[in-house]
C-alpha cells in the first residue's frame, strides 16, 4: 500500500493504471475497515498543485445549492478539488462555495465502484429468462455492440408484440432517450409530485408561487434582512439546500431578525439561527394553521388590536367570506364560516387543533398574534409539509394565512416557499442560460402513470390517466382555456396498460418512488429492464442489462441548470471517460441507427455545438434591472477554435474568461435595481396586475383546484382549505381515535433530506458514509420507554417493509416521531426481506390521494431493539465493485 501511494503522489502511473491501482487498494482496504486511507495521500500533496491544471466544473446534482467546483487535473487524474475563489467573499456578493457533497465529486468521477463495462445478467434471455433473479443474479461483462444489439432487439420485439405503450421511461429521465423513443413511436412515461408534494399543482391554480416553476414566491435576500420575524414551517436548508442559503439567513440574524421554526425536529438550521422551536406532529400543519386563522378572526379588532389586513383580503382575494365569493363558485361555503364551525359545528379552535398537532393551545394563540398585520413578518415554508397525503389544500392555507395578515407585496413582509435553489433569495433570474437548439421531445403517446400507482399499474395492468396535468403543468398561456374545455365533473376512468419494458436513465425511480418493495416486485414481473448509470444503483441492480454512462465531468461541458438567481455556472470537461463509459447521447445515437432512425434528425447538433448555443444565448440583466443583453463576448477566432457554427457577438465577459472562471455572478449591492418584492405590483393594483387564476385574484375559494383534484378520483377536497385527516397521518396511529387506543404502528415516520446525500446520490461515497452515518433518529422519551440506547441496532417496520438502522437518541425530535434520512441504497436480505441499508421507501406504500401526492412525510411505523447481530457502520459495508 505505501508503494501505491508513493507512485500516485509522484504521478508515475498513467491514468488507467491509477484507476486499476485505486480499485485494488480500496478493495483490500475495505476488508480491514480502512477504506478511506488512500484519499488524504492524494489530496494533501501541495507540490502537485504546481504541476496540474485547475478545470472549472460544478456539482451536477439536485440539492438546489448548485455551487462552483474546480478540479486539479494532472495526466488525466483528478488530484483534488477546490471551490469558488473567483472573488472576495462578502455578504452582499458571496462566493458560491461547495459543500461536503460537492467537494466529494472526485470520488464519484473516479470512484473505484464506477461501472466499467456493459453487463448483462447471467440468467437473462429474451423475454426475461429467470426474472426472479433480478437483484441477486451474477453479472457478465459484454461488449458495447452486444449490449446495444440486445437493447435494440428487445425494443423491437416488445413494440411488435405489445405496442409502444409497453415501454416505460420513468419521469425525470434522460431527454436523449426520450427523444429517441418519441421518434420511434412513443413510450409510456410517469409523473409525480416528487419533492414538491402538494406544491406541484395547487399554487398555480390559486394564484400563488411554488418558487420553482414560478420563482417569485418571496422577496429577495436583501429585503429579507428587513423583516423582524421569520415563522418557518418544514424547512432545514442547513441540510437540504447547501451553498449560500444558510449564509443569507445568517445575514438576517445579524440584522436582528428573530426566527421561529415549526417542525417535528429541532434541526441544524434552527440551532445555527438560535431559533425558537415549536414541535409539531408530521402532516398536521393544516390543523395548526386553521387554529391560527381562528385566533386571528376572533381576536382581531381593527381599532384596538388590528391583526387582519382587511384591505388586502377584500381587494386581492376571493372566498374568505360570504361577501367576496368568486363568480365560478358552485357552493356557498366560505373560509371564515368554515373556521368558525358554521358547516360542521366544529370551530377550529386552538384546543381542537392541539389534540391533532400536539402544539399547546396557548402556543397556537401566541403564534397567531405574533404574525398579526402590525408586525413585520415573513411566513416561510419548505416543500416538506406538502409531501404528505391529502395535503392538497396546504399551499392554499399558507397563502390564506399570509393574505389574512397582509404579509405580501411589501418590504419586509412575505409569505411563501423558501427552499431548493431559491432558498433565501427569490426573484426572477438575473442571468438566463441559453438553449441547446434541440427542442424537448414531444411524446406521441398520452400514457403517463402517477408515481403513487406506478408499480401497482405494472402489476395490475391498469392506471388512472392524467391528461389535464400534462396540459397545464407550468401553467402556460391559455391553461385556463384548456381547463374549460375539459369535462371536470366526470371522474377519470382507469385505463388498461401492459408495461413489459422499463428503461432507466438518470432518474432513480426504483429507489426514490413510493413503495420500493412493490417496485422490486414489478421489476421482476416485466420482460426486460435496462439501466444506464455511473454505479450499480438500485435501478441497475434490478436490471437485465446495465450500460455504464459518463458523468458531467467526462463530457464536453454544459451550463449548470437551476442556479440561484445571481449566477450562471459553466462546466468544462474535467477528465476523459472512465473505462468504457459512454455519453447518454452516444447511446441514443447508436440505438437510433439500429432502429433505422435518421441520426441528423435525432440530434441535429453534437454536444459541443449544443454547449456553444447555450453560451451564446445566455443573457444578463442590465443595470436598469429590466432589460437583458448577451453575457458572453464571442469572436470569429473563438468560433474557429471551437469548430462550431455561430456568429460573433459583443458581451460582458470573454468566452475564454467565462470558461476559465466557470461562473458569472451579478454584482449586487443594497439599493441596486435588482431587488424583488413578491406580489408588489399585484398588491398595489390587482386589476392591472392580476395573478394567473380564473378570477385574477388569489383564490381562497378555488373551484378549479377542487374540480381537477376531485376529477382524479383518488380522494376529494373542498374549494376552500379544510382539514382532512391524512392517510398514514397521526390519526392513523390509533385503531380507535376517539378513545385513543394505539394501532399496530403507533409512531409517525418522516424522511428528511440528509447531509450525506442529494436525494439518493452520493450514498456510495465512503468519505460521506463515515462523516454521516445515516442513523434512525428516535426521541429520548420513546427510546427510554423501549429500553433503546444510543447506537443500538433498531428494527423499524410497518405493513410495507422492514429496515435496520443504528439509533441516534435525541432530545431534538418530538416524541411519537421517528426520522429516517431519505435516499439510502437498499441492501435487502432475500430470506428475511429486511433492508440493511435503511432505504426510506421500503417503508412507504402505493397510496394515491388528491392530486397524486407522494406522502413521504406521512407514514406510520413501529420499532424495536434488534436482537440479532448488531448492524455494522455503513462505511464498513462493501462497495459494489464489479470487474
Amino acid at each position: 500500500m505505501p508503494d501505491i501511494i508513493n507512485k500516485i503522489n509522484k504521478l508515475r502511473l498513467d491514468r488507467r493504471s491509477f484507476l486499476k491501482a485505486s480499485t485494488a487498494a480500496v478493495a483490500s482496504l475495505s476488508l480491514t475497515g480502512c477504506a478511506n486511507t488512500l484519499a488524504p495521500a492524494v489530496i494533501t500533496d501541495d507540490n502537485l498543485a504546481e504541476q496540474g491544471k485547475w478545470v472549472a466544473a460544478t456539482c451536477w446534482h439536485n440539492c438546489g445549492g448548485r455551487c462552483l467546483n474546480k478540479a486539479l487535473v494532472k495526466d488525466g487524474i483528478i488530484l483534488r478539488q477546490k471551490t469558488d475563489d473567483t472573488r472576495a467573499d462578502t455578504p452582499d456578493v458571496p462566493q458560491q462555495r461547495g459543500c461536503l457533497r460537492g467537494r466529494s465529486q472526485k470520488y464519484q468521477a473516479q470512484g473505484v465502484d464506477r461501472l466499467k463495462y456493459p453487463m448483462k445478467r447471467k440468467n437473462w434471455e429474451p423475454g426475461g429468462g429467470k426474472k426472479e433473479l433480478r437483484g441477486r443474479d451474477e453479472w457478465i461483462r459484454i461488449s458495447w455492440d452486444e449490449a446495444l444489439d440486445i437493447v435494440t432487439s428487445e425494443i423491437k420485439r416488445i413494440k411488435e408484440k405489445y405496442g409502444n405503450s409497453a415501454i416505460l421511461l420513468p419521469s425525470s429521465g434522460s431527454y436523449e432517450i426520450q427523444r429517441l423513443m418519441s421518434m420511434y413511436g412513443g413510450f409510456t412515461s410517469s409523473w409525480g409530485t416528487i419533492s414538491f408534494g402538494s406544491w406541484y399543482l395547487t399554487p398555480g391554480l390559486i394564484g400563488f408561487s411554488d418558487n420553482c416553476i414560478d420563482v417569485k414566491a418571496i422577496n429577495d435576500r436583501f429585503d429579507m434582512r428587513k423583516t423582524n420575524l421569520v415563522v418557518a414551517f418544514g424547512m432545514n436548508p442547513a441540510w437540504s439546500s447547501m451553498g449560500n442559503p444558510m449564509y443569507h439567513f445568517l445575514q438576517m440574524k445579524k440584522a436582528g431578525v428573530k426566527f421561529i421554526f415549526v417542525d417535528p425536529i429541532y434541526h441544524d438550521t434552527a440551532s445555527v439561527l438560535e431559533a425558537e422551536w415549536i414541535p409539531i406532529r408530521p402532516a398536521t400543519d393544516m390543523a395548526l394553521l386553521l387554529a391560527m386563522a381562528y385566533t386571528l378572526i376572533v381576536e382581531d379588532d381593527p381599532v384596538n388590536n388590528p391583526l387582519i389586513d382587511w384591505d388586502f383580503l377584500n381587494r386581492c382575494t376571493v372566498g374568505f367570506d360570504a361577501e367576496h365569493m368568486p363568480a365560478d363558485a358552485e357552493t356557498d361555503e366560505n373560509f371564515k364560516d368554515y373556521v368558525l364551525g358554521k358547516y360542521d359545528n366544529i370551530p377550529k379552535t386552538p384546543e381542537w387543533a392541539s389534540e391533532i398537532c400536539g402544539v399547546d393551545p396557548n402556543t397556537i394563540k401566541y403564534l397567531a398574534r405574533a404574525i398579526g398585520m402590525q408586525n413585520k413578518v415573513s411566513i416561510l415554508t419548505g416543500w416538506a409539509p406538502g409531501r404528505t397525503f391529502n395535503s392538497d389544500s396546504l399551499p392554499q392555507m399558507i397563502m390564506t394565512i399570509g393574505a389574512m395578515t397582509g404579509h405580501m407585496g411589501k418590504s419586509g413582509h412575505m409569505t411563501g416557499v423558501c427552499c431548493w435553489n431559491n432558498a433565501a433569495n427569490s426573484g426572477p433570474p438575473l442571468v438566463i442560460g441559453g438553449a441547446s437548439g434541440i427542442p424537448y421531445p414531444a411524446n406521441p403517446l398520452p400514457h403517463s402513470i402517477n408515481d403513487t400507482e406506478l408499480w401497482t399499474a405494472i402489476l395490475n395492468k391498469n392506471y388512472t390517466p392524467n391528461s389535464i396535468i400534462n396540459s397545464i403543468f407550468g401553467y402556460p398561456a391559455g391553461w385556463k382555456d384548456t381547463v374549460r374545455d375539459i369535462d371536470l365533473k366526470t371522474r377519470i376512468q382507469e385505463q388498461d396498460i401492459n408495461i413489459q419494458m422499463i428503461w432507466h436513465t438518470h432518474e432513480a425511480s426504483l429507489q426514490t418512488r413510493d413503495g420500493m418493495n412493490k417496485g422490486i416486485e414489478a421489476h421482476r414481473a416485466v420482460e426486460f429492464v435496462v439501466s444506464q448509470s455511473h454505479f450499480l444503483t438500485t435501478n441497475s441492480k434490478y436490471a437485465d442489462v446495465v450500460l455504464p454512462v459518463t458523468t458531467w465531468w467526462e463530457r464536453p461541458g454544459d451550463l449548470a441548470p437551476y442556479c440561484n438567481r445571481d449566477i450562471v455556472i459553466v462546466m468544462s470537461q474535467v477528465i476523459e471517460p472512465i473505462y468504457e463509459a459512454k455519453d447518454d447521447e452516444w447511446i441514443a445515437r447508436e440505438i437510433g441507427k439500429r432502429l433505422g432512425l435518421n441520426e441528423k434528425e435525432l440530434f441535429p447538433y453534437d454536444r459541443k455545438q449544443q454547449l456553444f448555443n447555450k453560451i451564446a444565448g445566455t443573457k444578463v440583466v442590465k443595470e436598469d434591472g429590466k432589460t437583458f443583453e448577451p453575457l458572453v463576448e464571442i469572436t470569429a477566432a473563438d468560433i474557429q477554435e471551437w469548430g462550431v457554427s455561430g456568429e460573433p457577438q459583443a458581451g460582458r465577459i470573454s468566452l475564454k474568461k467565462f470558461i476559465e472562471d466557470g461562473i458569472y455572478q451579478v454584482e449586487r449591492y443594497q439599493g441596486d435595481n435588482y431587488g424583488f418584492i413578491a406580489y408588489e405590483d399585484f398588491r398595489r393594483d390587482p386589476e392591472a396586475h392580476p395573478v394567473n387564476t380564473v378570477s385574477g385574484k388569489m383564490e381562497i375559494y378555488c373551484q378549479t383546484l377542487a374540480d381537477i383534484v376531485n376529477n382524479f378520483g383518488y380522494s376529494k377536497i373542498s374549494p376552500i382549505p379544510k382539514y382532512i385527516p391524512p392517510a398514514k397521518g397521526y390519526e392513523a396511529t390509533f385503531k380507535d381515535w376517539k378513545n385513543k387506543i394505539e394501532g399496530d404502528y403507533p409512531y409517525q415516520l418522516i424522511t428528511p433530506h440528509y447531509l450525506r446525500r442529494s436525494h439518493s446520490i452520493f450514498d456510495n461515497i465512503l468519505q460521506l458514509r463515515e462523516a454521516c452515518p445515516n442513523p434512525v433518529y428516535i426521541s429520548a422519551q420513546d427510546a427510554g420507554e423501549k429500553g433503546i440506547k444510543d447506537g443500538d441496532t433498531v428494527l423499524v417496520k410497518n405493513e410495507f417493509g422492514k429496515i435496520l438502522r443504528n439509533a441516534c437518541i435525541t432530545e431534538r425530535l418530538m416524541p411519537g416521531v421517528v426520522a429516517l434520512p431519505h435516499g439510502a441504497w437498499c441492501e435487502i436480505d432475500e430470506e428475511t426481506g429486511i433492508d440493511y441499508a435503511g432505504a426510506d421507501n421500503i417503508l412507504s406504500g402505493n397510496i394515491p390521494t388528491g392530486q397524486g401526492i407522494s406522502g413521504w412525510n406521512s407514514n406510520t411505523v413501529d420499532f424495536e431493539k434488534w436482537d440479532g447481530t448488531p448492524l455494522k457502520p455503513d462505511v464498513e459495508r462493501p462497495q459494489r465493485i464489479l470487474f
